[in-house]
């Protein structure tokens, strides 16, 4: 089978690979449909490392994907052949100390797709996964929207993780898939103001488009006189969605005594800072997202209930073929693009 793999900085190949095959009796081969690009693909691709997850070439990445259900082993009752399903990426041993305290998130012995020294990512004709990675979608249910579960679990999850947002002044700092993945969401618990900030002026309007009260581009304006001007108390919390450390300064300045910052951007850089005095004199909280944590299903149905629109999010479309063109347009931010989607 074929499959598209990192073989250097910026450098991409097609190759053949082993067939995938069922292996186990709680195996699943699934045919990948779409393929959606995320931030982290295009670290390695950039950089060929996040953190101390190093690339070893060469390397699959890919982890956000649909797909359709070619075989399954004999123990598996979720799912059957010909189903359409979302699938979750990360693969816990279910038998450590943080799996038994309901964190398979954080699991001693995770392995996630496209993650280096875990596993190969998800950028082939077809991959084995175990059944509860696999969650059926309705068949009313498009490919497209089945791939943007992974991110928008994502956004569910810190939403959850954050404070009860019903008439609350929140802020969103980068509107990429991440970013709108947290606005969806949140929408549903009713805020009085999302304020959201991001550098591409294209997904600015996305997000104005779908319900944020206020955007802004920093490059543009003071974002935080501007948002201080608005909500002159300040915001109960802030969504980081980008990484970047003008956004980290933004959000504590921005964050009333009291206030909750949620990181959900992952930084280039191996070291952040804050201003200890800001952070102590407001009583800061501060909270760390790793990617969801029983989400999937709740952002399955918040897609299928009709709450959710998430195709807009989906900007540009590549064939297989055209995988590193698509990895180029994100790693450049050209276009306006928020989510490219690979298709198969």
């Amino acid at each position: 089978m074929k499959a598209v793999v990192l073989t250097g900085i910026k450098e991409m190949d097609i190759i053949d690979i082993p067939d995938a095959k069922i292996e186990t009796d709680n195996d699943v081969l699934l045919k990948v449909e779409k393929v959606g690009v995320c931030g982290s693909d295009v670290h390695y691709y950039l950089t060929g490392k996040i953190g101390s997850q190093v690339v070893q070439y060469p390397y699959r990445v890919g982890h956000e994907f649909s797909a359709s259900v070619c075989e399954v082993g004999s123990a598996v009752t979720n799912v059957k052949v010909g189903d359409k399903v979302a699938v979750e990426p990360a693969m816990p041993c279910w038998k450590c100390d943080q799996c038994l305290q309901g964190r398979a998130h954080t699991c001693r012995k995770l392995r996630f797709l496209g993650c280096p020294g875990q596993a190969e990512g998800c950028l082939s004709e077809y991959i084995t996964m175990p059944s509860e990675c696999c969650f059926k979608v309705k068949d009313t249910t498009s490919l497209e929207q089945a791939a943007i579960v992974e991110p928008l679990s994502i956004g569910y999850y810190a939403v959850e993780q954050s404070v009860d947002l019903a008439g609350k002044d929140i802020g969103i700092l980068g509107c990429g898939p991440i970013g709108l993945s947290v606005m969806i969401p949140a929408l549903t618990q009713k805020p009085n103001k999302i304020f959201i900030t991001d550098k591409i002026d294209e997904r600015l309007e996305l997000a104005k488009n779908h319900g944020a009260s206020w955007v802004g581009n920093p490059d543009k304006i003071d974002v935080e006189t501007e948002i201080t001007n608005e909500s002159p108390g300040l915001l109960d919390v802030v969504f980081e969605c980008c990484g970047e450390q003008e956004a980290l300064d933004n959000a504590i300045n921005l964050l009333k005594p009291g206030g909750k910052l949620m990181l959900i951007g992952i930084p280039t850089v191996d070291r952040i800072s804050f201003s200890i005095d800001q952070l102590r004199r407001k009583e800061i909280c501060i909270q760390n997202v790793r990617r969801q944590n029983e989400c999937v299903q709740p952002a399955i149905d918040l897609i299928e209930s009709g709450i959710a629109d998430v195709e807009f999010m989906v900007t540009h479309h590549f064939d297989f073929a055209d995988t590193k063109a698509a990895f180029d347009l994100v790693a450049s931010y050209e276009e306006g693009v928020v989510k490219a989607m690979i298709g198969f």
